[in-house]
């Protein structure tokens, strides 16, 4: 097993409601005296009431091109990420120089070095750092990300791993596209970050009192991470991803996401459920990625969830939007802060482009 010791979000100070972004996103992308009937509809039925963006509003429209973009991305994400990292290290009692893996998940921009290299320099990381930064997995790489660090932490069980994200999607919005797919991302997606702490199993837990790293016992029990499980969907790379052109990512976003949820997503998670001995009436508490109103109600509708087992999903959706890889993290700090009863399972999944998912089961 491995063992999250802490998680921690960090957002961009901007922040707007859905009305003033939807103001913005028609001046920037419908064409002069258009109707916004269609614009107002989809951004009122994304549940969405606020969002964090990495610049103020009024600055978008002076982005020149993929190249000013990236520049902002690899600012914000080196301030963002180095908040997110330090803050959860803090809260699990380490410092920088106790982390030995770092891996860097983000689909919304590039950099060479690397963010967590950027970072690493920042906050003060040891110089045999191992480093994997990851692109191209984008919304599932939040629960991708988790489990992939433990599959590494069940190799090296006495180190410490970091798993960062950051995602300013703001910084992929088309100018001048009036596409349903570009309105439907502008009206859900949101820029933030979030950092993962996690030790493998050699390494026990403090009592709540470290003092600051010495000894490498991480404060608290922290949930455990029993299982992973990933699924490719056969014929469906065309349903979510990017095309990549002289003005940046422009967003592939299929209105047939919800159908392949529904189609596969039950047999996945039960299926994973049965082998461990489990159903999903086992489950105290689903960690669920925000995609978006109509995939929540797909995932609850095809698991038959009861009342109220998403709302922290929902709440997230809400208040922030949807952060892509990081959003899954939010919730998963979210669902922490309510104390699922300990010793019972927990389900974290997530869904992205591929079209794929990844579950991680979880004991609280």
């Amino acid at each position: 097993m491995s063992r999250i010791a802490a998680v921690r979000g960090a957002l961009p100070p901007y922040r707007y409601s859905q009305g003033e972004i939807a103001d913005a996103f028609a001046r920037m992308c419908l064409p002069e005296g258009a109707s916004r009937a269609l614009l107002d509809r989809l951004y009122a039925g994304a549940k969405v009431g606020h969002r964090h963006l990495s610049l103020p509003l009024d600055r978008y429209d002076k982005l020149d091109g993929l190249g000013a973009a990236n520049d902002v991305f690899i600012d914000t994400a080196v301030e963002l990420g180095a908040e997110a990292v330090c803050g959860a290290l803090e809260e699990a009692g380490l410092t920088p120089r106790d982390v030995d893996m770092i891996m860097f998940t983000s689909v919304t921009g590039i950099a060479a070095p690397s963010i967590e290299a950027r970072v690493a320099g920042r906050i003060g990381l040891r110089p045999d750092v191992k480093r994997v930064p990851v692109f191209g997995l984008g919304c599932v790489a939040g629960a991708a990300g988790i489990a992939r660090v433990h599959d590494y932490l069940r190799g090296w069980p006495e180190q410490v791993a970091v798993l960062l994200s950051v995602e300013l999607c703001s910084l992929t919005l088309q100018r001048e596209d009036s596409s349903v797919a570009n309105m439907v991302a502008g009206a859900l997606f949101g820029d933030g970050a979030a950092a993962v702490v996690m030790c493998g199993d050699g390494i026990p837990p403090g009592d709540g009192d470290s003092d600051g790293g010495d000894g490498r016992r991480p404060d608290g029990p922290g949930p455990a991470v029993l299982a992973t499980r990933s699924h490719l969907y056969p014929g469906s790379e065309g349903v979510m991803g990017w095309d990549v052109g002289d003005t940046g990512f422009r967003v592939v976003l299929d209105a047939s996401v919800p159908d392949v949820v529904r189609t596969y997503l039950a047999e996945d998670v039960h299926g994973f459920l049965t082998d461990h001995g489990l159903t999903a009436g086992d489950v105290t508490a689903w960690v669920c990625h925000p995609g978006g109103p109509k995939v929540l109600e797909a995932v609850s509708e095809t698991l038959r969830l009861p009342p109220g087992a998403l709302d922290v999903t929902w709440r997230s959706l809400a208040e922030v939007g949807n952060l892509s890889s990081s959003s899954v993290l939010h919730v998963l700090r979210d669902t922490l802060a309510l104390r699922p009863p300990p010793g019972t399972p927990g389900l974290l999944i997530a869904m992205g482009p591929g079209f794929c998912s990844e579950l991680v089961l979880l004991r609280w």
